[in-house]
């Protein structure tokens, strides 16, 4: 367990992308397992990205799939593009591919962000109300909780939609909101934002490749550089902060 400043987290260092993915599929396994058993639904934000996408390839097939009973897996999304959910750069598009189809998740558990929506920001308010809606005890004036975040880190720090020097940054209130693009594809987005990721009772980063490495140690060992580090603000009040990270990411 390391800190910085009043941030603590965990870092895992695995050899490569298979093996952060691997590591990440027991820890998902274990902790739906662990929520289901004591009588609950569990609440996953799902994130985009090749990393997460080779993720939710192992959940779908064996041994992971038959370890879960997914019908009490409820999914939502870190962030989705401002495209129709058939689009190749649609967030939904890949999961729905890689994990939701192979496992026949029903309709009703997927709760994806409607990033076709002619109007981004009420598509933002609507997907609050459904996150407020389907989370656990979420009332009115409390932050909903998930059980799971999975989020990546882009070269340029970003995590979820959430780009340096972005005004989503400073967010304080709102839990989805619009958000400028910052990186290709030049779209816009909705993404959730730090109040409901600092509220999950697990965040788990995934980071692989070489072109992270030098964007991934200013973050983890480098000064609080917010604007230009999205990535470095997540910092769970009440939850568990753990980095899975290959060798070529930490190649500083």
């Amino acid at each position: 367990m390391s800190e910085s400043g009043a941030i603590r987290r965990e870092v895992v260092i695995l050899d490569d992308k298979e093996a952060l993915s691997r590591e990440a599929a027991h820890r998902f396994v274990f902790l739906a397992n662990q929520k289901i058993r004591a009588g609950g639904l569990f609440h996953v934000a799902l994130s985009g990205g090749s990393t997460p996408e080779m993720l939710y390839g192992l959940l779908a097939a064996l041994p992971f799939r038959d370890d879960v009973d997914w019908g009490k897996v409820h999914f939502f999304f870190g962030d989705e593009r401002a495209v129709p959910p058939d689009h190749a750069d649609s967030n939904y598009r890949m999961a729905n591919a890689a994990l939701f189809a192979p496992l026949s998740v029903p309709a009703a558990n997927i709760h994806r962000m409607p990033g076709e929506a002619p109007d981004l920001d009420a598509a933002a308010r609507s997907y609050e109300a459904e996150l407020r809606a389907h989370l656990t005890g979420s009332t009115a004036d409390a932050i909903p909780r998930f059980d799971l975040v999975l989020l990546g880190m882009g070269p340029d720090g970003h995590t979820a939609s959430l780009f340096p020097h972005k005004p989503a940054l400073q967010e304080k209130t709102r839990l989805v909101v619009a958000s400028e693009p910052g990186l290709k594809p030049f779209v816009p987005r909705l993404t959730l934002t730090f109040p409901v990721l600092d509220a999950a009772a697990h965040v788990l980063f995934l980071v692989a490749g070489a072109d992270k490495a030098v964007t991934l140690h200013r973050v983890l060992s480098g000064p609080a550089d917010p604007e230009n580090l999205p990535s470095q603000s997540v910092a769970p009040t009440n939850g568990r902060l753990v980095w899975l990270v290959d060798h070529a990411a930490m190649g500083q």
